[in-house]
């Protein structure tokens, strides 16, 4: 039989065509799901004409009703009774306003004066003393006259907040609407107010009371749609957006329903106050939770109401519940917030987040009590300030979240612009072209002027002095919630952190400075500051915090603690392998026999002494950089970093060293650690975004007080080199990691950061081993692109005149850029005007570098001058600018000082400690101006130590300049010819100066100098240097040889050995030479009077003393005739041709005769 007929089943006969079983159960199934789909679409038709003959009918029975009501309410004369107005008035009245008019979020003209004559006969009978015709006479009658009076008072207030809420749209095209807002306004406040009802006794005033509270309950719990309501009315007032914020005036029809809506507000808060039982708790929690959400989220809320409104809003009554309950809801608070629609300001591209504004009006709610000055810093009279701190360090945390979020991520964004998905009106009262992006931001951050002011900070503190926080002065609040504990320094410092990194947000530039002169000038807070971190940093100091030696407190650690350090050893030992790996991957090798050794163990380690030295400023609390660190205690350090950052700008050298304020010079050296540690560590391992600003801050102070150090020491040497000692990576590894990750646009998350940001952790010489590696590596990547070929041909030789060698410079090789760094051959031109013999092997390249700079710099040339200082640095002439050529001539000099680093040249000269601080890309402060003009320094400092009235001084805000003989005056500020300085200005005026001569006056010469530099050696090469490393990178070491080094570095040829007599008197007679003498001998050799900066053992080619034999008749040495040749150089191998002199004399002589010639190969 087929197998496929097998299994078919015949239930129709041989007739039928067969089907399947399961075919058979499909079919049947998909009849049925038919079937019901067709009796569930008449069913659902069915329940639409339901509702729409319902509908119809409704509202036909609404007209009919209305056409009644109006004819029973033109007919009736005189009051009606109580029982009159609730049947015959509200019933009908609120059936068909409903079905007419609020079911469509609409108010039909027949509707508005039907409200308007319902409202006055509302309000004529509430203001009747007569029971029988007062309508809330229900409200204390019969049980069911009190159930229909509190159904029907629900209803009204419903509607009147309906109108409320929709009152921008009403008013558009009618002005009576506003009538009608009034008197529904009114009516509502009448109603859930006890001292409104006329007809109130002793017997049934406490059912009124109840009667009342039970409607401000209905209100205050959310069903009415108060807040909702109240928040969309708010939204429509104007907005006083201006930098100066000014109050709102408002007109008298305006004021009464802006005063009512508030006062409605308000109310629950009164009612649950009075509830003296304690019931009703979770319905105070409840008001205030939608106070909070709906209301405090109103951007400018504070400014767009009339002052005495906002006085309401800051009593404590008011603010305290709030506050409360945005403690203990705050999870449920934040997230309705999160949920808000907010208002979009047209013309700013970032809208601020509900949370934000919520910030800001808390702020402007708890401060400004006193006169209602908005930045005075009084709190109110009994804010708890537990309660205000916590919660403004809440909503300061929400906020930076969801605004870098949004400031990140969703710049771009655009908020719905349909106003039927909006939950509120667009704000359309600020000028779209009259304001911009900036002011916007700027009239955002005015609204927490009142914590920039120092009296609230000295409040604060003064209330943490106080062990109850109740006694004090009458301005400062009373702490009465003991439940959520005391005021501590840590509230504070996450307090003011926030703040500050939020006006970092808004305004990068200049935001955070208003607060941090604050907190830098408040008397004993930096102090305190540290103190904190102090005890927590260093717990085994206990009350021994003035005792600034860490070695003592090192050794008073527990013995358990060495377990502890024995892992934290190996597990710098793994470290040390990873970076062996890295380096392995780079260089291509394996890593097994030698090639695997730990480099980190086989590095050149210093004698165990200095190692423990060093570890004395090593704290080991801080190992693990940010992620090893709490909350609070990022709050604090960070706080701790941007204040003293801020402080360290403007504090000159007599007040850190003599005076030593605010710290010790102990105590400075101990900060140093604290920052030197935490910073490596952070850059040491993978920190989130979030401890990005505390980075950021603490790299910051760190740089400064480093550069401070650098110009003034105070700190020893190994203190900064104690983090990197154990753990820090190989030279090569950490140069090729660096360069490595920097193309891969991640440096952040490797050791590469470290040596860009903390270059000072590796000693000097590996620094400078780093830079030789970049330039090396630089070098083949060039090569491997074809961009070196070998020695430039014949026809690229530069012909230089000895007298002219900056003018033939300039024009040969000004116009190579980047190709200065292929090799350059150089042939000489004598003063006859004839090239001088032999040929360039290299030599005379470093040779004529050596010459131009020479000649170009010297002060006699005009385009670079000294300071003014003992040690005579460089530094652009002012008066370069009107020299032809001036500004090209300092690029030019910038690629030769580049070329010169780049061939590992070494030149005769070093720049000013603030010009170099340009070329880094730092800022020049105030103390770096005894570096530059010492005597213009010293009459700053007088003025600003002057005692008496500066006005008796007679200056301005002006500096004159004299360049050929004329006199310029330039202003330092707009109008600052007319601008007198005076006690309270001269800071400004001395900052102005500084700024002037250290950064306006010398930015032009800089750039330009910068710009030739970097076309040779990349900015962050130069980073690894600070300035006077600089000039030691440039210039060498000494001013002297070492010449044992350079002894036990010389190669010998042509004959010459170690043992020979001559080479044995010629370093007698090395010597015996002045220093002077010694390194005009080296220049006569190599081209360059300074020594290797690693020592001769890198000096390429090797230094070497090549034989030069002379025969001398036997006469002439009988009679004492010695060889009458002079030494010869062949500067291209650095090489010293010697004859072969037999006395020393002779050698003296003739060798101080050959290096003062000032010739090279012409003596061979």
């Amino acid at each position: 039989m087929d197998e496929t007929r097998k299994h078919q089943v015949s239930l129709r006969g041989k007739s039928a065509k067969e089907i399947t079983r399961d075919a058979l159960l499909q079919k049947v199934s998909q009849e049925r799901e038919l079937r019901q789909h067709a009796r569930r679409a008449a069913a659902a038709a069915i329940f639409i004409q339901r509702v729409w003959r319902r509908y119809k009918e409704s509202v036909k029975a609404a007209l009919q009703l209305r056409e009644e009501w109006q004819n029973f309410v033109d007919h009736h004369d005189g009051l009606m009774t109580g029982p009159e107005i609730s049947s015959s008035v509200l019933r009908p009245f609120l059936f068909f306003v409903m079905c007419l008019s609020t079911r469509h979020k609409r108010i039909q003209n027949r509707d508005r004066d039907c409200m308007e004559r319902c409202f006055k006969i509302l309000l004529e009978s509430l203001n009747s003393a007569d029971p029988r015709n007062n309508y809330c006479s229900l409200a204390i009658g019969t049980p069911e006259e009190k159930r229909i009076w509190s159904y029907q008072s629900q209803k009204l207030i419903c509607l009147c907040l309906f109108i409320l809420a929709e009152f921008d749209h009403l008013c558009s095209g009618n002005q009576d609407i506003v009538i009608i807002a009034s008197l529904a306004m009114r009516l509502v406040v009448l109603l859930t107010d006890l001292k409104g009802w006329k007809n109130i006794t002793d017997n049934n005033r406490q059912d009124a009371r109840i009667a009342t509270k039970n409607l401000v309950q209905f209100m205050g719990i959310g069903e009415s749609g108060l807040y909702v309501s109240v928040r969309r009315y708010i939204c429509t007032l104007d907005v006083p957006y201006s930098s100066q914020i000014k109050k709102v005036v408002q007109k008298d029809d305006r004021f009464l329903i802006t005063t009512s809506a508030i006062t409605l507000a308000l109310r629950p808060f009164y009612v649950q106050t009075s509830m003296v039982d304690g019931t009703g708790l979770s319905d105070a929690h409840h008001a205030a939770d939608k106070y909070c959400v709906s209301l405090l989220t109103i951007p400018w809320l504070v400014q767009r109401l009339p002052a005495v409104l906002v006085s309401a809003m800051k009593h404590k009554s008011i603010l305290s519940p709030c506050l409360q309950a945005l403690l203990i809801l705050r999870e449920k608070i934040l997230k309705e917030m999160s949920g808000i629609t907010q208002i979009r300001v047209p013309f700013c591209p970032e809208v601020i987040p509900p949370v934000g504004w919520a910030l800001a009006n808390i702020i402007g709610l708890a401060t400004g009590s006193e006169n209602d000055m908005l930045d005075s810093g009084l709190f109110n009279q009994g804010l708890d300030c537990v309660l205000y701190i916590r919660v403004v360090n809440t909503l300061a945390e929400d906020f930076l979240a969801r605004f870098e979020n949004c400031r990140f991520f969703k710049r771009n964004q655009e908020v719905e612009s349909d106003s039927k998905n909006l939950a509120e009106p667009i704000d359309t009262t600020i000028s779209e072209s009259e304001t911009t992006h900036g002011s916007f931001i700027m009239a955002y951050m005015d609204l927490f002027k009142s914590v920039c002011h120092q009296r609230h900070l000295t409040d604060l503190l003064a209330i943490l002095e106080k062990d109850s926080g109740v006694q004090g002065s009458q301005t400062i609040p009373q702490n009465n919630m003991n439940v959520f504990g005391k005021l501590e320094l840590r509230d504070i410092a996450c307090f003011y952190s926030y703040i500050l990194r939020i006006f970092s947000l808004l305004n990068p530039t200049v935001g955070q400075l208003s607060v941090l002169n604050m907190l830098s000038f408040t008397p004993g807070f930096l102090v305190s500051l540290w103190e904190a971190l102090e005890s927590s940093l260093f717990p085994e100091d206990g009350s021994e915090v003035e005792n600034s030696n860490i070695r003592s407190n090192k050794s008073s650690r527990n013995k358990k603690d060495g377990f502890l350090e024995r892992k934290q050893k190996q597990g710098i030992k793994d470290e040390g392998n990873k970076w062996v790996t890295v380096l392995n991957k780079f260089t291509g090798k394996s890593q097994s026999g030698s090639g695997s050794t730990n480099l980190v163990n086989g590095q050149p380690s210093p004698s165990q002494v200095d190692v423990d030295y060093c570890d004395e400023w090593t704290v080991e609390s801080l190992k693990h950089g940010p992620e090893g660190i709490t909350r609070d205690m990022s709050c604090l350090l960070y706080l701790f970093c941007a204040t003293y950052s801020h402080l360290l700008l403007i504090l000159d050298d007599i007040d850190f060293y003599e005076k030593q304020i605010p710290f010790r010079i102990e105590q400075q050296r101990r900060i140093a650690a604290v920052l030197n540690t935490f910073v490596y560590n952070g850059l040491s391992v993978s920190v989130g975004q979030q401890s990005k600003p505390l980075m950021d801050s603490a790299v910051r102070c760190l740089h400064l007080m480093y550069e401070r150090d650098c110009r003034h020491q105070f700190c020893p040497p190994d203190l900064w080199l104690s983090p990197g000692r154990k753990s820090r990576p190989p030279i090569a590894v950490a140069a090729r990691t660096h360069e490595v990750l920097s193309a891969n646009a991640r440096p952040d998350d490797s050791m590469g950061s470290v040596i860009t940001t903390i270059p000072h952790v590796y000693p000097f010489e590996e620094r400078v081993e780093v830079f030789r590696e970049f330039i090396e590596m630089d070098k083949a990547s060039r090569k491997m692109a074809g961009e070196v070929a070998g020695p430039a041909p014949l026809s690229d030789v530069i012909e230089v005149r000895r007298g002219h060698i900056v003018e033939d410079g300039f024009r040969q090789l000004n116009s190579l850029g980047p190709k200065l760094k292929s090799s350059i051959r150089v042939s000489f031109v004598n003063e006859s005007g004839l090239p001088e013999a032999g040929l360039d092997y290299g030599g005379l390249s470093k040779e004529f570098l050596t010459d131009i700079s020479k000649a170009a710099f010297a002060p006699e040339y005009g385009i670079f001058s000294q300071t003014s200082t003992s040690d005579r640095l460089l530094i652009p002439n002012t008066s370069a600018r009107y020299i032809e050529n001036g500004i090209q001539m300092i690029e030019f000099l910038g690629r030769v000082v580049g070329k010169a680093l780049y061939e590992g040249i070494l030149l005769d000269y070093s720049f000013s400690l603030v010009f170099v601080q340009k070329l880094l890309g730092r800022y020049s402060f105030l103390d770096e101006l005894s570096t530059l003009d010492s005597e213009l320094y010293r009459n700053l400092m007088y003025v600003k130590h002057y005692d008496g009235d500066v006005k008796e001084l007679f200056l301005d805000f002006t500096v004159t300049e004299e360049s050929f003989g004329k006199r310029q005056v330039i202003e330092l500020k707009s109008g600052g010819k007319d601008t007198s300085v005076t006690n309270e200005n001269k800071m400004q005026y001395i900052h102005a100066i500084a700024d002037y001569k250290l950064n306006r006056q010398m930015i032009p010469f800089s750039n330009a100098f910068y710009r030739g530099l970097t076309d040779l050696i990349s900015p962050s090469w130069l980073k690894l240097f600070n300035a006077r490393e600089f000039n030691q990178l440039l210039s060498g070491g000494d001013y002297d040889i070492d010449v044992n080094d350079l002894r036990s570095n010389t190669r010998y040829t042509g004959g010459f050995s170690e043992g020979s007599r001559t080479v044995k008197l010629f370093w007698e007679v090395i010597k015996s030479f002045e220093p002077k003498e010694r390194c005009m001998l080296l220049k006569f050799v190599t081209s360059c009077s300074r020594p290797p900066l690693l020592g001769f053992k890198h000096l390429q080619p090797t230094f070497t003393i090549h034989k030069v034999a002379c025969n001398v008749p036997l006469l002439a040495a009988i009679g004492g005739q010695d060889v009458d040749r002079l030494p010869s150089a062949s500067t291209c191998y650095n090489t010293l041709k010697l004859p072969t002199y037999k006395r020393s004399s002779t050698l003296r002589e003739k060798l101080l005769y050959a290096i003062s010639s000032n010739a090279g190969f012409e003596l061979s």
